[in-house]
């Protein structure tokens, strides 16, 4: 339940919080009760407002991750109550607010749970895999011209709204820890769908889908579920219709290479 937003009377919380020392050791969770909160402090803050309280007590504070606090770049990336990034759509974990709960609350806060993203400090998860499958092909290497060449290029808007919908995911991974079978499959399907729907991705569209759907699989993501966990997560509302996007092409990518002629010696 999602508290009232017009009430600005100070709450107390109890965050349930994931510590783990390092991806080798067990961990578990622990209580901390914060009291005299501000609701219009950002979830972040609220972590902050532990850890100086932590501190203050010669303890160890609690790791997380975050840079931007604007729900930009996904690098706060936390599963708040049993859902990726909190109880709001279309949000990051740093634009979740303290109103979003109710004075005396417990909240269960831990990293992203998917064996890709192994966790490296209590909340803190190495999602470099997601790097790793945009380096075998997330990118255009061929010439394209200048930039008043791409000006020039006609592309029905169609397609250039689809791209700016593709390129809105900020690859924060909330699709993967909400997919019960750990899949990439709506990062991928936007990051390829986001070239290939414009005229300067053609060149490298077959090659790029089947290399980085290959990475994907290799790097131990799963399967897509077909439950739309992961649209309905993502802090963009990327739409799973990607995910169909890039099977397509994946498809017609296998058929056309496996009938490709080798080039002359």
């Amino acid at each position: 339940m999602v508290a009232d937003t017009s009430s600005t009377k100070n709450i107390a919380l109890t965050l349930r919080v994931w510590r783990q020392s390092d991806t080798a050791t067990e961990g578990k969770f622990v209580d901390y009760k914060a009291t005299d909160l501000n609701p219009n402090m950002s979830f972040l803050e609220l972590l902050d407002v532990i850890n100086d309280d932590l501190e203050q007590r010669g303890e160890e504070p609690i790791a997380f991750a975050h840079d931007c606090r604007e729900g930009i770049c996904g690098t706060c990336s936390l599963v708040i109550d049993g859902k990726p990034h909190g109880p709001h759509e279309g949000i990051a974990s740093c634009q979740t607010y303290v109103r979003s709960f109710n004075d005396g609350d417990v909240i269960v806060v831990e990293p992203y749970r998917a064996n890709p993203f192994p966790v490296i400090k209590d909340l803190v998860t190495d999602r470099t895999a997601f790097d790793k499958i945009q380096q075998a092909g997330g990118f255009i290497s061929v010439r394209t011209g200048a930039a008043c060449d791409a000006n020039a290029t006609p592309i029905p808007k169609e397609n250039a709204d689809l791209a700016m919908d593709a390129a809105a995911c900020i690859g924060c991974g909330a699709c993967v820890a909400a997919c019960k079978n750990s899949s990439a499959m709506l990062f991928v399907g936007a990051k390829v769908s986001q070239l290939a729907l414009l005229p300067q991705g053609q060149p490298e569209r077959d090659q790029r889908v089947l290399n980085m759907v290959s990475t994907m699989d290799a790097l131990g993501f799963g399967n897509c579920s077909n439950q739309y966990e992961c649209s309905a997560a993502c802090p963009k509302l990327i739409s799973h219709d990607f995910i169909a996007r890039m099977n397509r092409d994946y498809t017609k990518a296998t058929f056309r290479s496996a009938f490709q002629g080798k080039p002359a010696i």
